[in-house]
């Protein structure tokens, strides 16, 4: 048999539209499909794990239904692809690059080592709609805000998806058995609400994008924002491990919808473009704020705080829906999310690196520069970021994005009977109100961990003492 081309898969977990599959399969040469899990490059938090396991079972599938199979490795990527080169006698090795830094190092790594070996390393375009260096302003330079950014890509001609390509049986190689990994949670198995929410995979993917065409997508300008209907997408975690392709979404779209919401749903689209445009130039986004001063803010140390706000325990009932949300089902509307990443940045003042963490660690969409560029965004120290003076209100924003109490009554059951009046701020409830609901807070619900007036007052001087104002400047 002719040595393999080796196709290295990623975060780009399909058959359809995937270009570096398709160079391998130009190649003539049997195609090697290749998976390899390497914790110490990119630990995945819980939540992904679970889906990453589902999507390469369901990767797996699909490639033994078209004569081919799927190679499962654990350790460093920058190991094992020299040593699969070496016992297969492979020339050339195909991936879809990256924006994250520690997998552009293992890139430069693997391509040292085998350019030694004269073996061609090929890195492709897989996981977005243009190279995250590409968009450049007209200085020739990157983007640090949103709009012109978003210009500058529409401008470009969209990729055209490419077809599955027919497969040879490649060479029989030892596979780990994906049980062994160990991805999914047994002792507690915490996984329910993720499995009655989410259908990994390519085909769950085309289902999902099928659904939101198909009804979803109608009125998805106006009720994008509101958590307690069905009104965005949910093809975050979809996107986030390849099983379907933003150019496969943006062309369905373009297909199939017109006007205003079509071209709201585009600019989502082209904010994940910019989220990786923003890590490919600014390696350290997760780690260090774009904005140098916020170096210097005086963050609060408060643990207690901390977990009552990952554990939707605040007293804040939009902000406990969302995080319960999340825990229950691995996701969270994205409107809420800005909502508890705002109250835990301002109103509790809690650096954003520790809620970024914990997002990684539940959001089976958890993605490095998105999570890194939105939490920078909320905290005011990213690019094109909401300024740290507007401090969102959590019951404002209750009030106006879920009147009718749908989503908390959905997550923080135990307000049910509360009046909708008082539902987004239940301490503000006269004593009958709460009594004829059966809520005592503090005991049958949390009493509000932190006053919002004096926790937005606090952030405002902290934010003040960075540029040695006084906070009374600012609204």
């Amino acid at each position: 048999m002719d040595a393999p081309a080796i196709l290295w898969f990623r975060d780009d977990l399909r058959l359809t539209d995937h270009a570096a599959l398709h160079a391998a399969h130009a190649t003539g040469r049997p195609v090697l499909p290749v998976y390899v899990l390497d914790d110490k490059a990119q630990a995945l938090g819980g939540a992904a794990r679970w889906w990453l396991h589902h999507s390469l079972a369901s990767l797996s599938r699909s490639l033994v239904s078209q004569g081919s199979g799927l190679t499962l490795r654990r350790g460093a990527a920058s190991e094992i692809l020299p040593a699969l080169v070496e016992a297969t006698g492979a020339v050339e090795v195909f991936t879809g690059g990256l924006a994250d830094p520690a997998a552009r190092a293992t890139d430069r790594a693997i391509a040292d080592r085998l350019a030694q070996r004269d073996v061609r390393f090929h890195r492709m375009r897989t996981t977005s709609l243009f190279r995250p260096d590409q968009p450049k302003t007209k200085a020739g330079g990157p983007f640090s805000v949103y709009t012109p950014f978003a210009v500058a890509c529409l401008a470009l001609p969209p990729p055209d998806p490419l077809p599955a390509p027919a497969f040879s049986p490649p060479p029989r190689l030892p596979s780990d058995p994906l049980d062994d990994w160990r991805l999914l949670p047994t002792r507690p198995d915490w996984a329910a609400g993720l499995r009655e929410t989410w259908t990994p995979g390519e085909a769950g993917a085309h289902v999902r994008l099928d659904r939101f065409l198909a009804g979803t997508i109608t009125g998805y300008a106006a009720n994008r924002d509101i958590p307690g209907i069905d009104s965005t997408s949910m093809l975050s975690p979809h996107l986030r491990f390849g099983e379907i392709s933003p150019a496969q979404v943006l062309l369905a779209v373009r297909a199939r919808v017109t006007g205003e919401d079509a071209n709201k749903f585009v600019n989502e689209l082209l904010w994940r473009e910019f989220s990786h445009h923003l890590l490919w130039h600014h390696p350290t986004l997760p780690d260090e704020p774009l904005r140098p001063e916020f170096a210097a803010m005086p963050w609060r140390d408060d643990p207690a705080a901390l977990k009552a706000w990952q554990h939707g325990q605040t007293g804040i009932p939009i902000v406990d829906a969302g995080m319960r949300q999340l825990w229950r089902t691995g996701w969270m509307h994205n409107r809420v999310r800005m909502i508890v990443a705002s109250f835990l940045v301002k109103h509790l003042l809690i650096d954003w690196r520790l809620g970024q963490a914990w997002f990684w660690d539940t959001l089976v969409d958890a993605d490095l520069a998105n999570n890194a560029a939105s939490w920078q965004w909320v905290a005011g120290c990213g690019a094109d970021a909401a300024p740290f003076f507007r401090i969102f209100n959590p019951v404002l924003q209750g009030q106006k994005f879920d009147p009718d109490g749908a989503y908390v009554h959905r997550f923080v059951p135990e307000l049910g009977c509360l009046n909708p009046r008082y539902l987004h701020a239940p301490w503000d409830a006269p004593a009958t109100a709460l009594k004829a609901a059966g809520i005592v807070l503090g005991q049958t619900y949390p009493a509000p961990i932190a006053n919002l007036a004096e926790g937005r007052a606090r952030a405002l001087a902290a934010f003040a003492s960075l540029r040695g104002e006084a906070s009374d400047q600012f609204p």
